[in-house]
């Protein structure tokens, strides 16, 4: 994470163990958080405390508890689909399309 950070890379944080890691991140260097997403929240007793504490709002909550990063996984593909949205879809204007709305009848 620290070294994620430093380079200017996002980090998808998935469960208990790695939000206890970020908080502990966050500790050594306060800027981290800047970099920090939360894929989800677990099921797993504290880990919605550790995201609060972060000021993290996680992007799913499904009640897993895999523990292979399955929050994760989904997390950076919605931060994908995200930033391909911001960077690649057409504005109304380039699109050609009329920003009034007409009543069809």
């Amino acid at each position: 994470m620290l070294g994620a950070a430093a380079h200017r890379i996002p980090v998808v944080i998935d469960g208990f163990i790695s939000g206890a890691a970020a908080l502990l991140a966050v500790g050594l260097v306060p800027g981290l958080k800047d970099f920090l997403i939360a894929g989800h929240v677990s099921a797993e007793a504290g880990h919605r405390l550790l995201l609060k504490h972060l000021g993290l709002k996680p992007l799913l909550d499904l009640n897993m508890r895999l523990g292979e990063g399955t929050g994760a996984a989904l997390g950076i593909m919605l931060c994908e689909t995200a930033t391909r949205i911001l960077a690649e879809m057409s504005t109304f204007a380039e699109a050609g399309v009329s920003e009034r709305s007409e009543k069809v009848e």
